[in-house]
């Protein structure tokens, strides 16, 4: 046993994948002599999609896993789950006779088993942290089929493991939610590189991308007209149709203004070109999602805002500034300042995207010249241009 507490710890030191550890130690108490039919451990997660993550590994079917959602991991499957009934009697463990009929009973996934066979189902639950984060713990659960179910040696021997496998699953799961949560906060790309260290106040490096930078005119009068609770939802909304249309072009969003946000598409690998046809591609799009919200919008009786954005290329500061302890990261320079002063402009023409030169001669698409125009805060004039 202490051969098999040696490999979960090992494991768990040099990896992240919980499944493959967790479908390894389960094959490994089969070859022990322990005849599991199937084994689920259960997991709370800290992720704005996710409650739950979810390992299931059976005998005929291997290893599958889920996240689930708020709704999925506690919803009307987990009311009527042994799970709950444990929580809601404060027991860590208990074991169930699936060969009593009147067990079987008692909850939907028993009747389950029972139709594979199963003969016993053990739950265990073990706890990881004292309110320190919403990690509190993990749920095993082990199912057999041999008749007369599992031995209290055999439980035992898991009960010998558990706190090595619980060790891991904690320090696996905090790392996700480190992982998650700065790219939530960040940006998955912003994300990683203060995982790998670029947390200092001054870490930076200059980079060239092509900027985009969204803003929804009519918000402060919707503000003052509307109550808050609902203007946040219908600002989320506009801000997904912008956000996806990023994402999935390859840009990040780096940071929410209000009523818009900035998003960058570095070109360092992929190109300028490229990352300019991306970051049109993705404000055409956004455009296009945020028409279409406001038409639902307006069928419902509903505000509606519209979208003016400002492209842009150049380089830009790329990295953390503030205080010592309070630290943003985001971009700076000349190329930040002239792509906000694009959309106040973008505004004053009655243009709802707008080109610098730098963009124009970059972005594979015919464009129209609007002229030479002053923005404010700078020296000289600078040619706008738009899509035909």
């Amino acid at each position: 046993m202490d051969e098999l507490i040696n490999w979960i710890l090992e494991e768990g030191r040099n990896s992240d994948d919980l499944g493959a550890i967790f479908k390894g130690v389960s094959e490994r108490l089969v070859a022990q002599g322990i005849p599991l039919l199937r084994t689920n451990l259960g997991m709370p997660t800290i992720e704005p999609t996710a409650a739950l993550l979810r390992f299931e590994w059976s005998r005929d079917k291997g290893l599958a896993s889920d996240a689930l959602s708020p709704e999925d991991g506690y919803g009307a499957q987990f009311q009527r789950s042994p799970i709950r009934y444990l929580l809601e009697r404060n027991l860590f463990a208990e074991r169930f006779n699936l060969e009593d009929p009147a067990v079987v009973r008692k909850f939907p996934l028993f009747e389950d088993l029972r139709a594979l066979g199963a003969t016993e189902y053990a739950l265990r639950f073990v706890g990881f942290s004292r309110g320190r984060t919403a990690l509190r713990g993990a749920s095993l659960s082990m199912t057999t089929d041999r008749p007369g179910g599992f031995t209290e040696d055999e439980l035992a021997v898991v009960g010998r493991i558990l706190p090595a496998l619980s060790l891991v699953a904690y320090r696996i799961g905090l790392s996700r939610v480190a992982v998650e949560t700065l790219g939530a906060y960040l940006g998955p790309q912003t994300g990683a590189n203060v995982m790998q260290g670029m947390i200092r106040r001054g870490d930076s490096q200059v980079i060239p991308a092509a900027l985009l930078l969204a803003d929804l005119r009519g918000f402060t009068a919707l503000v003052d007209a509307n109550p808050g609770t609902e203007v946040v939802g219908w600002l989320n909304q506009h801000l997904e149709c912008i956000g996806d249309a990023v994402t999935e072009r390859g840009g990040e969003v780096l940071k929410f203004l209000g009523d818009g946000l900035l998003a960058v598409f570095p070109s360092d690998r992929i190109g300028a070109e490229q990352a300019c046809r991306e970051a049109l591609r993705a404000a055409v799009d956004a455009g296009a999602r945020n028409a279409a919200l406001n038409g639902r919008r307006a069928a419902q009786g509903e505000p509606t805002l519209d979208l003016t954005i400002a492209l842009h290329f150049g380089d830009v500061i790329y990295g953390n500034i503030g205080t010592a302890r309070r630290l943003d990261f985001t971009v700076v320079g000349p190329a930040v300042n002239e792509v906000s002063r694009m959309e106040a402009l973008g505004k004053a023409l009655g243009r709802a995207l707008l080109l610098s030169e730098s963009m124009a001669h970059r972005c594979g698409q015919p464009v129209l010249r609007l002229g030479a125009h002053q923005l404010r805060g700078t020296t000289g004039v600078r040619e706008m241009f738009a899509l035909l």
